[in-house]
């Protein structure tokens, strides 16, 4: 009975950032839809398609691999919320948008989100 009180207790920090994470990749997938609408043949559309959906697949097998290892999934969320900075921060230097400064807190600041409720998982281990 003990056992299954302290699973319980551990499930919200335990589900909660793994259900974020996969909400999040499925939004982010919808954006290589795009492809669709740029009049390419089929095969140069499956090969664009796929080129839009590495950082998908990425997040989705980092996931997969380390489904238990909330540590390891912070830093994974972590490192894409600094990838998504540095790949933004020329597109803002060349030519100033505020859009680009959105696009950034709301993609590296979900992932910064995540990364901090699999670092409570891992801290309440």
């Amino acid at each position: 009975m003990k056992k299954m009180l302290r699973k319980n207790k551990r499930g919200v920090l335990f589900w909660l950032p793994r259900i974020i994470t996969i909400i999040f990749i499925l939004f982010i997938s919808i954006f290589a839809l795009d492809v669709f609408g740029t009049n390419l043949g089929f095969w140069s559309t499956i090969l664009a398609l796929f080129m839009h959906l590495i950082p998908t697949i990425i997040l989705a097998l980092i996931l997969i691999i380390f489904w238990k290892k909330s540590i390891i999934l912070a830093g994974m969320w972590i490192a894409f919320g600094i990838w998504y900075i540095t790949i933004m921060i020329p597109n803002m230097i060349r030519q100033f948008e505020f859009y680009y400064l959105s696009w950034i807190i709301q993609f590296s600041g979900i992932a910064f989100v995540i990364a901090g409720l699999f670092f409570l998982d891992f801290k309440r281990k």
